[in-house]
């Protein structure tokens, strides 16, 4: 007689979960920070992200011991280009995020990550020659009707979703092609942006205009900006290693969702009626994108 399954055997293990659930919830707490420094030029902030991030990741790929993994990756050409790539959109992806809180469009900031794995599907199919279900050509094409909406409604584009949704989108396909490890990555990139980032920095300081230093707060804030950029992502890059694509498929919408509950009720934006009508038609393509990875939730890994 087959003897049934373990639940080991059919779950997520928990500490992957408790990897991946801590990074999306992290991510949704994200815009509190983004506001307290809402009066930092977005370009300083990312500078700040980029030069706290290096001791952060530095520390952890010394503790793994995985340093010789990241100078193979810096002595290929064709590794480094690409992260050089990879870098250049993390860093456009993170100054349209901190600019988007700022002005307060932390909505069209959940917006953007609603769409984003509907647009990674698009970009799998165009670029990648993937066939498309029927399911995900009726999200893909429901989402494109939301935003539709928001430009007919507004008579605008909502820039700060469609740069997260490119950004990040891009990001995520390139990222894909990068030989090395997540962690190895992530410290390349910043790495790679490190002598901009720094060089810019100590010219505001050095001009007078650097927020670093002119008050307790600000200087402890940011401080703080390689603790929110770079705790979340490594945590998100082992816990994506432990637990199924399925999975990580169904739990990157808490990090939009969250960030849509704080912009209506603690940042008090405004529901207008595109959005009205455009979140409703993006929560209904997320539904029938995700339907089908349901029954993979419980197969055994």
């Amino acid at each position: 007689m087959t003897r049934p399954a373990a639940p080991s055997d059919v779950i997520d293990p928990p500490l992957g979960l408790a990897y991946a659930v801590g990074a999306y919830v992290l991510w949704g707490f994200l815009p509190f920070y983004m506001k307290a420094v809402a009066h930092v030029p977005p370009v300083e902030v990312v500078a700040h992200r980029v030069v706290w991030s290096v001791p952060l990741a530095g520390a952890l790929l010394v503790i793994l011991g995985r340093t010789a993994d990241l100078r193979a990756a810096l002595s290929s050409p064709r590794t480094l280009a690409m992260g050089c790539l990879t870098a250049g959109l993390v860093s456009i992806n993170w100054a349209i995020y901190v600019l988007a809180i700022a002005n307060d469009r932390a909505l069209d900031a959940a917006l953007g990550y609603y769409i984003n794995p509907l647009f990674s599907v698009f970009l799998a199919s165009v670029l990648l020659r993937e066939r498309l279900s029927r399911s995900q050509m009726t999200a893909v094409a429901l989402a494109a009707l939301a935003v539709l909406v928001l430009v007919v409604e507004a008579g605008r584009l909502p820039w700060p979703a469609l740069g997260l949704t490119f950004s990040w989108g891009f990001y995520a396909f390139f990222k894909k092609s990068l030989p090395v490890g997540p962690n190895q990555g992530f410290l390349m990139e910043v790495l790679i942006l490190m002598p901009a980032a720094l060089g810019y920095l100590l010219w505001l300081q050095v001009q007078g205009l650097g927020h670093f230093g002119a008050t307790a707060t600000d200087t402890w804030l940011l401080l703080a900006a390689g603790l929110v950029t770079a705790v979340p992502l490594i945590l998100y890059a082992n816990g994506a290693k432990l637990i199924r694509l399925s999975t990580i498929g169904i739990l990157q919408f808490i990090a939009p969702t969250m960030i849509f509950l704080v912009a209506v009720l603690a940042f008090g934006e405004q529901m207008d009626r595109g959005r009205m009508i455009a979140f409703p038609m993006i929560w209904a393509a997320l539904v029938i994108y995700t339907a089908p990875m349901l029954p993979a939730m419980r197969r055994r890994p």
